[in-house]
């Protein structure tokens, strides 16, 4: 089979808005000039289309144009390397989906261990967020959540206190045992994240996992988020003002 018929039908394969390289086709085909020249003239052809250098996707069409490609599949490399996972989506790029906010924003976030400076691709920033957790699989919703509480004050279209009320219905769908973990995971995170938790925590009648948060506090130190009061009864508890 000819290089150009290997790719077209390995593309043909794919499934749309799935993000791929030349690398990709180096296994079996092991001409890198020719596949190149067979891709760029997908992309000339409209069968498939060029994200950034070296990244091309295969585009859904529809009555609007051409959806772009998932954040997740935009970022993959990001996220994954030699199937071990490194990094995953949060902030901007998640509070959508918790119902934190409407807004959905062309920056991409990524919570991960080591993190690098901001970078364009395509349409997207790509920023970072440092995680001092190590990276699941079971504990990237858990994560998500908690870089949400910690950036309370920077979702879009949203106050304090609607947020507080969000995230009180959120943790109230977790298990003990996710909880539990919640609760361990936050004790790597800032003060205020903690104290927030914990107000949060105990509104929703768990008062007994919320002691380790509580300890790990400074007792004098004040945390600004004006409006959490209206949502959280125990607020002066937890010095949240």
């Amino acid at each position: 089979m000819k290089t150009t018929e290997y790719i077209a039908f390995a593309i043909d394969r794919l499934p749309k808005g799935y993000v791929f390289t030349y690398n990709d086709f180096t296994t079996e085909v092991n001409k890198k000039e020719a596949v190149i020249k067979a891709l760029n003239r997908m992309v000339e052809s409209g069968k498939i289309a060029k994200l950034s250098k070296g990244k091309y996707y295969k585009p859904k069409n529809t009555p609007f144009g051409n959806l772009q490609p998932s954040q997740a599949q935009v970022v993959k490399d990001l996220l994954e390397e030699n199937g071990k996972i490194i990094g995953y989506l949060t902030g901007y790029s998640i509070y959508n989906q918790l119902g934190l906010t409407t807004q959905v924003s062309n920056t991409i976030q990524i919570g991960k261990n080591q993190i690098r400076p901001n970078f364009k691709r395509e349409r997207h920033t790509i920023s970072f967020v440092k995680q001092k957790n190590t990276i699941t699989k079971e504990n990237i919703p858990l994560l998500q959540i908690l870089d949400a509480i910690r950036y309370i004050k920077k979702i879009p279209d949203a106050t304090i206190e609607s947020s507080c009320k969000r995230f009180s219905a959120i943790l109230k769908k977790l298990s003990k045992k996710e909880i539990s973990s919640v609760v361990r995971l936050a004790l790597k995170y800032p003060p205020a994240t903690r104290a927030l938790l914990g107000g949060l925590l105990e509104q929703l009648q768990q008062v007994s996992l919320t002691g380790p948060l509580l300890k790990s506090l400074n007792p004098i130190t004040k945390y600004k988020l004006a409006g959490a009061a209206k949502a959280i009864f125990n607020s002066k508890k937890w010095n949240i003002v």
